[in-house]
């Protein structure tokens, strides 16, 4: 199993669902600065906690800057065991240009 690829589009609107978790694997200042709304830092400090308080099963969207260290990140997870995990397209950069009006500071 590995992790499948998704466009900003098919995130905004994967987003209507309550059980989608975005995880965005940005620095801090980058991430306080703009992200998804709803979505969560997600670090090495905490992705151990992250990890424990989700269920296998949830969907998991992992956002960097340009949708390229996302996917690492997103083999991971699936290697932790995660089943329905994405990596994001274009990443943080992307979304910001297509959906200026979605972005929470």
């Amino acid at each position: 199993m590995s992790f499948k690829n998704i466009s900003v589009a098919q995130t905004h609107e994967m987003l209507k669902r309550d059980d989608v978790i975005v995880a965005d694997i940005r620095d801090s200042n980058s991430y306080e600065n703009g992200h998804i709304p709803g979505s969560e830092h997600l670090s090495n400090a905490n992705i151990g906690h992250f990890m424990q308080e989700k269920e296998f099963e949830q969907p998991i969207i992992v956002v960097c800057y340009h949708g390229v260290s996302s996917q690492g990140a997103a083999n991971y997870l699936v290697e932790q065991g995660f089943e329905d995990v994405y990596s994001m397209d274009g990443g943080f950069t992307q979304w910001a240009a297509d959906l200026p009006d979605v972005v929470k500071k």
